[in-house]
């Protein structure tokens, strides 16, 4: 973008506020591959509750479709979609993370997966083995981008770590959305979609994770991600929820992580299975801040805002990171 056009908008900015009273000036901003960051300071008589009223009215006189207020490491920040987004490629992240050797490093290492850039433009990547991790919930409604970030998290996977290293147990009722990897190497079966197979293989599951356990064994490290949880919860049962409670509450020792997808978050469909078993989530847009506040574990991350697309809020050890996810496509 122009920092012609960005100073107009800057300038508006500050005049909408000024004209309802609650005055502030755009300092800086930050533009990242999907969104304008305007940087703000409140004057001292302008209550962060009237900033938050007036995000629409900002939307509106900008063009865009919509604006959202931000506040990390103390700098408060009104987001806007930019009219020339652009996807992030996952050839192109990839290309880059393979030509600095520390980073090319942590990512063959075993359960280590691309995510997509941060605000700063930084690569960001979720290493699974990490005790702090574990099991991660990616949450967002049709058109976020959560099926796509999931196939971007097994293509780093089998891309950069050996079958040795990490196997791949998948899960998908519709035959879509990892249908890529039905040929990879990595997979311990085949992709399952049938019901009745689903509980067959997660039985199977269970008991190689006690197998384990006992045995003290942790490689190959097993990942586990299931499309469509909800829905495939909804069709198998009490004893599907039962299964995935064991594993997510035992897995970690064993080597096992489970990586599911959901486009409802609400709490009465996932509420018991996701409570306090899931130390990493990842967020898209949602349909309210209701199931904002489930899919993310705490309240007011504007979830419910986000611009979709790869737009996402990954929620860990207590801090929010806003990232863009990699888009990998079709191809593994």
């Amino acid at each position: 973008m122009e920092k012609h056009t960005l100073n107009l908008q800057a300038d508006k900015i500050e005049m909408i506020l000024a004209a309802h009273k609650a005055p502030a000036r755009v300092w800086g901003g930050r533009l990242t591959p999907r969104t304008v960051q305007f940087h703000l300071a409140p004057a001292a008589n302008t209550k962060l509750s009237k900033l938050e009223t007036l995000t629409e009215e900002i939307a509106l006189a900008l063009g865009a479709p919509s604006a959202r207020l931000t506040r990390v490491n103390g700098t408060l920040s009104l987001e806007v979609p930019r009219a020339d987004s652009r996807f992030v490629s996952l050839d192109e992240l990839d290309a880059r993370i393979q030509s600095d050797d520390q980073l090319r490093r942590i990512v063959a290492s075993a359960g280590t997966a691309i995510l997509g850039l941060d605000s700063e433009g930084v690569p960001l990547l979720l290493r699974l083995s990490s005790p702090d991790v574990a099991h991660c919930l990616i949450a967002g409604t049709t058109g976020s981008g959560k099926t796509e970030l999931a196939r971007t998290i097994l293509a780093s996977l089998v891309r950069h770590q050996k079958p040795r290293d990490v196997q791949l147990a998948l899960f998908d009722p519709k035959l879509h959305g990892f249908a890529p990897f039905q040929n990879v190497p990595h997979l311990l079966f085949p992709i399952v979609a049938d019901p009745d197979h689903t509980i067959v293989k997660m039985r199977y599951l269970v008991s190689e994770m006690e197998r384990r356990s006992q045995l003290l064994i942790e490689r190959p490290r097993i990942v586990i991600a299931i499309d469509e949880l909800t829905d495939l919860m909804q069709v198998c049962g009490n004893e599907l929820e039962e299964l995935l409670l064991r594993l997510v509450q035992r897995g970690r020792s064993a080597g096992i992580s489970l990586i599911a997808c959901t486009q409802k978050p609400t709490a009465r469909a996932i509420g018991s299975l996701i409570k306090a078993n899931f130390p990493v989530r990842i967020v898209g847009r949602v349909a309210s801040t209701d199931d904002a506040r489930v899919a993310a574990g705490i309240g007011g991350t504007g979830a419910e805002k986000l611009a979709g697309r790869g737009d996402f809020l990954l929620i860990a050890c207590g801090q929010i990171i806003r990232f863009q996810a990699a888009y990998a496509g079709l191809k593994v």
